[in-house]
């Protein structure tokens, strides 16, 4: 791994493949590292043909801590942005974080590329495709949101364990034991994961980085950055939207408003898969995402001869 200046930060990034092949640039939702990507989804995209670019988030991994900017209680932002007011709280909103990822590509001198956001990083990839669409050769939103206010939240319990419960400890043991508690209620019931092979992967993490302030900080962000549909609905770059139909953590509806908003975007449900990528659906994600990227690369090959001709 190694780190490259972006925005002004020193992000943490994996460049996975051939230089020359067509890159695919992955952005991890909230808490996650980019160790989050399962390497049977990297491996596919590599053997297709792709460049494969991975990174930490700001205040999570191995990336740069905004260690100076407060951690403010996601609760209390809630609160004042019931009044419009949670920007006074949020040290950087969702805006910054798609600047950020412009920033990954510059580092590495990349015109373009086609973008996979998971979750937050779905809510980021909306950014970057509107406001820096020349960038954008294809997205693809797994499990996101637009953040419209009327659509349909998680449950009370498992938002307030999602924002909360990893600043309750600082323990090793008991980080672990609350992530895997949080990913027994937001993840895949049946996702076809060994039990203990997960807990190992989860205690990797933990003792990869572990930053709950920063997770706070990125929270923050989302609220602060409310409803992103202005963005959304300028979105150009062909679309899939890939959603579970038992996601608890963002329902079914927040992918479908994102489809929704976007002109001819395609939307793929997985029946029975929540807010994770389990391995018992990971096959059929995988072969969503490879069919949207060739038929995007098929499509920009077209208009690079028509232009040429």
């Amino acid at each position: 791994m190694a780190k490259l200046l972006s925005n002004g930060l020193k992000l943490e990034f994996e460049d996975y493949g051939n230089p020359s092949d067509p890159p695919v640039l992955l952005i991890m939702g909230l808490a996650a590292q980019l160790t989050r990507w399962p390497e049977a989804f990297v491996g596919a995209l590599l053997d297709n043909g792709f460049r494969v670019i991975a990174f930490d988030n700001r205040d999570v991994g191995l990336s740069e801590k905004m260690a100076s900017d407060r951690a403010s209680s996601p609760v209390a932002v809630a609160l004042l942005n019931t009044i419009g007011m949670a920007d006074l709280l949020a040290p950087y909103k969702l805006n910054d974080m798609a600047k950020d990822t412009v920033g990954v590509l510059d580092a590495l001198n990349i015109e373009g590329a086609h973008v996979i956001g998971a979750s937050m990083g779905g809510m980021i990839g909306q950014i970057l495709c509107a406001e820096y669409p020349e960038r954008v050769k294809s997205f693809t939103a797994l499990m996101s949101s637009t953040n419209n206010p009327a659509l349909p939240k998680a449950h009370p319990k498992i938002s307030w364990d999602v924002m909360t419960a990893r600043s309750r400890s600082s323990n090793r043991e008991e980080l672990i034991d609350i992530t895997m508690r949080i990913w027994e209620l937001i993840g895949t019931k049946n996702s076809g994961r060994d039990p203990l092979e997960f807990r190992k992967q989860v205690a990797a993490s933990v003792d990869r980085s572990s930053s709950p302030k920063g997770i706070k900080r990125q929270m923050a962000a989302i609220i602060a950055t409310r409803d992103l549909r202005n963005w959304t609905r300028q979105v150009a770059a062909p679309t899939l939207v890939v959603h579970g139909s038992d996601d608890p953590l963002v329902p079914l509806e927040n992918g479908l408003d994102i489809a929704e908003c976007i002109k001819h975007a395609r939307i793929e449900i997985i029946d029975g898969m929540g807010h994770d990528l389990p391995p018992v659906y990971l096959a059929t994600v995988v072969g969503h995402v490879l069919e949207h990227l060739s038929t995007a690369t098929n499509q920009e090959h077209t208009q690079e001869k028509q232009c040429a001709d």
